[in-house]
């Protein structure tokens, strides 16, 4: 099996210019599979895990970089603390229909699994599955604790310059991020009721040692979803996708496998 050529490209969305990947699927039974980063990630911070996961699998794979991400175009506001609503009410269903996708299995990780969460819940129509690694439904107190620890090792240690070489405009998005997570007002926000209103198949990845989550995140989703599948992996922090690169993409493999409608 033979991947293709990851194809750089850029669209207007909610008003600003927004960097984007595409790897077209090299086997045609296989679904569009759309890549959400975390609070801190980019196109460039997946590494080369989209082409990985499209060898792998033989998927399609478009990922982007959220407004203040990557290249997109620069944060110029504070974050607001339906930042994450926002994106999967407006910025999602805007750029699935310029990329024409439809019916995508949604990758996310972290924030980015909680806004696929929101998304399947708006539009339970629209994905074909959820894939949520080290999602976020509701604020806990090891999240906390570690966005406050971000924010002393991005003013003291070198984590500024790491980032950077992921992001065009640094300054504005760790603080963004960092900034609405702190700020008391966030210690409320809740998506769990988005759960009830999912019907596709759901697959969550965590790793054992988050630093930023627990594994009640997954009780809360296997609460209201009882046929969510769930894995848990040793010697995994809050990436499985990098901690446990195999595993992951073993699960992510045998997940697109059982979906209705795809051949294996």
């Amino acid at each position: 099996m033979s991947t293709s050529q990851p194809i750089a490209c850029r669209y207007l969305i909610d008003g600003h210019s927004v960097e984007a990947l595409r790897i077209e699927a090299p086997r045609s039974n296989r679904p569009a599979m759309v890549m959400l980063h975390e609070g801190l990630g980019s196109v460039a911070h997946w590494k080369d895990f989209p082409s990985v996961l499209a060898e792998t699998t033989g998927a399609g794979v478009f990922v982007y970089s959220r407004y203040g991400h990557g290249s997109s175009d620069a944060l110029r506001e504070p974050r607001s603390v339906s930042y994450m609503h926002h994106e999967a009410q407006v910025v999602l269903p805007e750029i699935l229909r310029q990329a024409a996708i439809a019916r995508p299995v949604l990758l996310g990780q972290s924030d980015g699994a909680s806004i696929a969460t929101i998304y399947a819940g708006m539009y339970p129509d629209s994905p074909a599955g959820l894939i949520l690694e080290a999602p976020h439904l509701f604020v806990e107190e090891i999240t906390v604790s570690s966005i406050a620890e971000a924010r002393v090792l991005y003013q003291k240690t070198d984590l500024r310059q790491r980032l950077g070489r992921y992001h065009a405009n640094v300054d504005p998005l760790f603080w963004g991020w960092n900034n609405i997570w702190l700020d008391p007002r966030f210690r409320s926000w809740n998506i769990e009721s988005y759960l009830d209103r999912i019907r596709c198949p759901v697959l969550v990845l965590q790793g054992a040692q988050d630093e930023y989550g627990t594994a009640a995140q997954i009780e809360a989703i296997r609460r209201r979803i009882p046929s969510a599948s769930a894995l848990i992996f040793e010697s995994c922090g809050h990436a499985p996708h990098r901690d446990q690169t195999q595993a992951t993409l073993s699960a992510i493999d045998k997940f697109l496998s059982a979906l209705p409608g795809f051949i294996a």
